[in-house]
């Protein structure tokens, strides 16, 4: 017979995304948000987490349930994180949706956090469209993450000169914005981009101050793909609790199909192994980004947790026979 002093959260397998942010927020840390868009893009993430003891937040964005099918591809994510890492905090999110109705399709399909992107309407408009995303979305017990200010992608940045200014999150307006819809998260724009682009030489640190001092919800960035541990480590001190990564996953993985191929000899021509090794590639990127954003070991699996433990909640004596 066992005798266990800490229970362990998770026993629903799949994580409220609000809930792995405020921990993170209430611990000075991040947590990733990696985006998938196959099976071995998704094994990686979810290996990764596994090995590092990291809870994580995997993202599927519209383009590619229009690609692998949104029923598809969240069932590829949810049966892995049940299979490989019952143990570990994961939440699956809809990335940039740009309707109500994508939001609803995800809710109904099963994601337990949903993003609607209004963060190119006028303000007004941007909170009506997100209000009517938190009344449904609330009403099935599923999170939502709204976007002010927005994040300029690479078409806009190799179009010309960019004007920071028009992209910021105003802090005044992000009040307003947070009180009006009931958003549970938000992401904003203080001189981040999509993409490996050149961004705002330096992040508006002063606005993320005044955003956090201003705000209670956890605040996301988007575009940390090409982000170095220096910066990072700044904005998560300023109040940033989870960066989205995809262009550095993809990359990986990529590099690695054509390295494979070029090598010219009968492993090219194994799919398995094309594949096999570029999974790898992208776990060891998803690794590395967890290790810079200082999530690794926030969750333990058995035994006494650790100092760093944001996962195991003290209860009454457990026994298992």
């Amino acid at each position: 017979m066992l005798n266990f002093e800490y229970w362990f959260l998770n026993f629903d397998m799949i994580t409220s995304v609000k809930d792995i942010l405020t921990k993170a927020k209430e611990g000075g840390y991040a947590v990733g948000a990696f985006n998938t868009t196959n099976m071995e893009t998704t094994r990686a993430i979810i290996e990764a987490a596994k090995e590092l003891r990291s809870p994580v937040v995997i993202q599927i964005t519209e383009k590619t349930m229009e690609y692998a099918g949104g029923r598809q591809i969240f069932s590829i994510v949810k049966n892995m994180a049940e299979l490989y890492a019952p143990e570990i905090p994961i939440g699956i999110h809809l990335d940039h949706g740009k309707s109500f109705d994508i939001c609803k399709r995800c809710v109904e399909i099963g994601f337990n956090s949903v993003m609607i992107d209004g963060s190119r309407k006028k303000l007004r408009d941007n909170i009506e469209v997100t209000k009517n995303v938190v009344e449904y979305a609330h009403g099935k017990g599923v999170d939502v993450q709204g976007e002010l200010g927005s994040v300029p992608y690479i078409g806009e940045m190799e179009a010309g000169e960019v004007d920071w200014d028009k992209y910021m999150t105003d802090p005044d307006e992000a009040v307003e914005f947070v009180e009006k819809t009931g958003i549970d998260t938000l992401a904003v724009a203080i001189g981040n981009a999509h993409g490996f682009v050149k961004e705002r030489s330096v992040p508006d640190y002063e606005r993320l101050e005044k955003i956090r001092a201003k705000i209670s919800v956890p605040i996301v960035l988007h575009g940390a793909s090409d982000w170095e541990k220096e910066r990072i480590d700044e904005v998560v001190k300023r109040g940033v609790s989870c960066f989205n990564v995809d262009t550095a996953t993809r990359v990986a993985f990529i590099n690695s199909v054509i390295k494979t191929v070029r090598s010219k000899n009968e492993v090219s021509f194994d799919i398995r192994r094309i594949l096999g090794d570029a999974q790898e590639e992208v776990k060891k990127t998803v690794m590395k980004k967890m290790e810079d954003f200082c999530s690794s070991g926030k969750c333990v699996v058995s035994g006494k947790p650790n100092e760093n433990d944001d996962y195991a909640v003290k209860s009454d004596e457990v026994n298992e026979e």
